[in-house]
């Protein structure tokens, strides 16, 4: 049985990831502990809340190392989920300027909304809260079985701009575009809530821990 550690930041209902994970029978532990993440076969990375409070977490346990060694030179899989894709970027100017992960070249920026309307004509506003489009920019393994343009769950206020548009696998309009998905190599990431996203959020669940055992096996 797979080996997926949860990650915990200290931010988030992780119980929900946790039993999404479960349901596909690997095993998924919830651990703030670096030497957990030695007997992972793979990571996840959720959170919802704010960017400083989730790195001060990270650095406090030591966890930040753990991860970057893990991902950077262990090459397991990653998938960050929400703050959990923020988190992987070199930096945030979420209520300031905080230094991120650093294993994607790309910055969190705060969603620009001023002026614009929905389909509806009402006035967005922020958090951007609920289902919307993704637009696939590439072929990706979390795609498997998902048709183009299929909606998912978002709840956000900032947005990760990368340095390296070929890294960005889907993006979503609100406002303007941004990167809701992205995929390098090991590392995945969702701007929305796989967990939250009914069945087509089991089905990505499920096709990331396929890559992973394929990346076991070989």
């Amino acid at each position: 049985m797979l080996t997926i550690a949860i990650i915990d930041c200290g931010i988030g209902n992780l119980r929900s990831v946790q039993r999404a994970f479960e349901s596909a029978d690997v095993s998924a532990p919830i651990t703030d502990d670096p030497g957990t993440l030695d007997k992972a076969d793979s990571l996840v990375l959720p959170g919802v809340g704010a960017f400083k409070d989730a790195m001060h977490k990270l650095t406090s346990t030591g966890l930040d190392a753990a991860i970057k060694t893990h991902v950077q030179e262990r090459n397991k899989p990653i998938l960050g989920i929400c703050l959990g894709m923020q988190l992987l970027a070199h930096s945030s100017r979420e209520d300031g300027d905080h230094t991120g992960l650093g294993i994607l070249p790309a910055s969190v920026e705060p969603l620009d909304v001023s002026g614009q309307i929905d389909w509806a004509g009402r006035k967005l506003t922020l958090p951007h809260i609920g289902w919307n489009e993704i637009d696939f920019s590439k072929n990706s393994i979390l795609f498997d079985g998902i048709p183009d343009r299929s909606d998912f769950y978002f709840v956000h206020s900032f947005h990760v701009a990368c340095d390296q548009e070929e890294h960005v696998a889907a993006t979503t309009e609100y406002g303007s575009p941004f990167a809701s998905v992205l995929e390098h190599g090991n590392i995945f990431a969702t701007q929305f809530h796989p967990e939250k996203s009914q069945r087509l959020g089991q089905q990505l669940i499920q096709n990331f821990i396929k890559c992973c055992g394929q990346r076991v096996a070989a």
